[in-house]
């Protein structure tokens, strides 16, 4: 990067994010592509497998019997596919975050470089995509899910003492609408106060319950900028996915033969593929502008309230000792220095050593 750190507008950080993306999209279109891939791909053998069965493997067993292989075929592949694409997913942002950072702070990098650095210290960016996923999905789940029984008991409760099916209705829709605009205010202001873990947990290597409460202190006083880039990323969702659906769809409703009754499976089937594979390249595409864009945003935030952009200077001129790398086996770490009084960016010197000096001989 060329220009010195300093505190940006939410314009500036949005131009920087499109002007580095468009400078190193394959880097990070790459990056952002293996999780897609990975999904793209299971669903390839799900679908291969169906396909055989529907072809070969259907009529050899009763229609019970099928229902029940077919149940229990989905269940197996959610239970390996989820862990697999959690993990894969993770990787992923700790790489792109990662990247982003290396590329911020003028150093270069590569797809497999960015992955070989978090491949090492993977399970700590799964737990943290584990910690956010239980914060931001699981908490409220649970919790809509406990008052939604609760409601529906209150309502059952009244309509037997009552009041009516009527009545037990519009207790159920009163409680129902501002519990669900709670519930979904939680997931926002959640979403929006741990936006900023994987960028401190990658580039300051701390764990992830420490990530977390980094993330609600950086996040402080950013969180409407922080907002307006997630929905900006929605609009730009949006804008893709029609852009990509709707010349296909009109494509293939000009298809000779198309529209008949004979061939509706086939465009069902065409427009299934046409959906699933548009919402999947623009997962990859709209994937980078996230991770660039938060990246920026926790680099700012460090600016604003830590004076980052003092101490790299200070440490590009030399005037600041870099951290210690981990010793390998074998090898004795180096002492760290410490900072001198009154200046936390200059190191203290080292204590003078005891001279000892040989005694005479023929002193007594």
């Amino acid at each position: 990067m060329n220009e010195p750190l300093r505190p940006s507008t939410l314009g500036e950080i949005l131009d920087r994010t499109a002007q580095m993306y468009r400078s190193r999209f394959l880097l990070f279109l790459g990056i952002s592509v293996v999780p897609t891939g990975v999904i793209v791909a299971l669903a390839c053998l799900v679908g291969l497998v169906v396909a055989w069965w529907s072809a070969a493997g259907a009529g050899s067993v009763p229609e019970e019997a099928g229902y029940v292989l077919v149940t229990v075929f989905a269940i197996g592949v959610a239970l390996v596919a989820l862990p697999i694409y959690l993990a894969v997913t993770a990787l992923a942002m700790a790489a792109m975050s990662l990247a982003v950072s290396r590329v911020h702070l003028g150093q270069t990098t590569t797809i497999r470089d960015a992955y070989k650095s978090v491949w090492r210290r993977g399970w700590r960016y799964i737990w943290l995509c584990i910690l956010e996923g239980l914060f931001i999905g699981a908490a409220p789940i649970a919790v809509w899910t406990a008052l939604v029984f609760l409601i529906a008991g209150a309502a059952a409760l009244a309509g037997n003492a009552g009041a009516g099916d009527a009545a037990g209705g519009a207790l159920i829709g009163l409680l129902i609408f501002p519990i669900f605009i709670a519930v979904f205010a939680y997931v926002i202001w959640m979403l929006l106060r741990l936006s900023l873990a994987f960028p401190a947990c990658v580039v300051e290597q701390i764990g992830a319950w420490t990530a977390i409460k980094r993330s609600s202190l950086l996040s402080k006083g950013t969180k409407g900028r922080i907002f307006l880039l997630f929905l900006l990323g929605a609009v730009l969702t949006w804008l893709l996915s029609m852009g990509i659906t709707l010349p296909l769809t009109i494509i293939l409703a000009m298809i000779p033969g198309m529209n008949d009754m004979q061939h509706a499976d086939v465009a069902s089937l065409i427009m299934l593929i046409i959906i699933y594979g548009a919402a999947f390249a623009v997962q990859a595409l709209v994937r980078p502008v996230y991770g660039i864009a938060l990246v920026l945003f926790y680099y700012d935030q460090r600016i604003r309230m830590e004076g980052f952009d003092i101490e790299w200077m200070m440490q590009q001129a030399g005037m600041v000792a870099a951290p210690p790398a981990a010793p390998q086996a074998g090898q004795q770490a180096t002492p760290r220095l410490t900072a001198a009084p009154g200046n936390p960016f200059v190191p203290a010197p080292e204590p003078p050593q005891a001279v000892e000096f040989p005694q005479d001989k023929d002193s007594t």
